[in-house]
């Protein structure tokens, strides 16, 4: 059970995480973010680490041990958000031994990578979903890599990379001091759904499902004017919130008290579309899970390596409102099942997907791989 602190490397190498925006007000609220930022944060206790980036001014300070750095006013490429690049990134990439890019299909990425391979540096790439305009559109840039760290099994498998040996899977973490049950606080009828509000979720099934007698909180940021105006519909005299606004604190507050959290996503969205990607890994699950509440999710994509059927948690089949709602209803009606539920979840969480796991998988990478420096 890997919950201690990870030992400070006697190589102490310079890494660099590169993410293209940071998480939190200065960037972005999504999942990608949060795990770059994270896994910095917690591989700062013992390398010395910086997470790179960019935004709308320059900021250079520090998150404990972890050095935070943003190139202010960088070009966008296409004019895409999310695919920033500023040269004066190269400056600060000559201070790192170990560069390692969250997302591979962006510019930034790819300059890093050749940057590396051309200065004697190693480079890790790690995909978190999303990309933009790049070279890896006309030309593979796999092997500009000295290795892929994938989130999930599912993730290396959809990359092409299920046997290359330069291609591991580290997982994700999560904080369990702050997402931790509150034994005092009792577990009330309360559906919990947590991430961004967009098609792919399959929320529009979740309130289908809704039974009488429970109700659903939707929590996350909502993107898509148009599926929130559906859902809203959908949501007419059914006991639906949603929350825009919701800091850790508080979300920390509603696992606690949710009879379950729940993860309905979908390959194939209520208006057609397909996603062929979308979960790389399922962190919402993972977070209520810590925090002691049992998981339903859909068997798409990575989520059933986080979820194991009948153990923490049940996994339906997607698209499918009467699977949910049976599943939704044995959880209200066994509750001392349910709470065995919740406590193996927190066993897994503690067992596989806690950040100084992660980080220890990461350094004994980059070690194999930084033999020669």
């Amino acid at each position: 059970m890997l919950t201690h602190r990870p030992k400070r490397s006697a190589i102490q190498p310079r890494v660099i995480h590169l993410v293209p925006t940071l998480f939190g007000r200065d960037g972005a609220y999504g999942g990608g973010e949060r795990y770059a930022f994270e896994l910095a944060r917690h591989m700062a206790e013992v390398v010395p680490t910086t997470l790179l980036s960019f935004g709308e001014r320059d900021i250079d300070e520090r998150a404990g041990a972890l050095r935070i750095r943003a190139l202010g006013d960088p070009w966008y490429v296409r004019s895409q958000r999310f695919n920033p690049l500023a040269w004066a990134m190269l400056r600060e990439l000559r201070s790192a031994d170990v560069i390692h890019c969250h997302q591979q299909h962006i510019l930034a990425s790819s300059v890093a990578a050749a940057f590396a391979r051309l200065s004697g540096r190693r480079v890790f790439v790690s995909d978190l979903g999303g990309g933009g305009w790049d070279i890896s559109a006309w030309l593979s840039t796999d092997r500009w890599y000295n290795g892929h760290l994938h989130l999930s099994e599912y993730s290396r498998t959809i990359a092409g990379h299920r046997d290359a040996p330069w291609a591991q899977v580290i997982y994700g973490g999560v904080d369990t001091a702050k997402f931790s049950p509150a034994p005092e606080v009792r577990r009330d009828k309360t559906v919990l759904f947590v991430g961004r509000v967009l098609p792919h979720k399959g929320i529009n099934y979740l309130i289908e499902a809704l039974p009488r007698g429970l109700r659903l909180e939707i929590v996350g940021p909502t993107p898509d004017a148009r599926y929130l105006e559906d859902l809203r519909r959908l949501a007419a005299g059914r006991c639906v919130r949603f929350i825009t606004d919701c800091d850790d604190a508080g979300l920390v507050e509603r696992y606690r008290r949710a009879m379950c959290v729940v993860l309905p996503s979908v390959y194939r969205t209520l208006y057609g579309d397909e996603s062929s990607v979308p979960e790389l890994l399922g962190q919402t699950l993972l977070e209520g899970m810590a925090c002691g509440a049992p998981a339903l999710c859909t068997a798409v994509a990575s989520l059933p390596e986080v979820v194991k059927d009948g153990v923490n948690g049940f996994i339906v089949s997607p698209n499918d409102p009467g699977a949910l709602g049976e599943r939704l209803c044995w959880l209200r009606d066994h509750r001392l099942e349910a709470a065995a539920m919740g406590a193996a979840g927190r066993r897994r969480v503690l067992e596989h997907f806690t950040w100084p796991a992660v980080v220890e998988r990461c350094l004994a990478i980059y070690a194999k791989e930084c033999s020669g420096l």
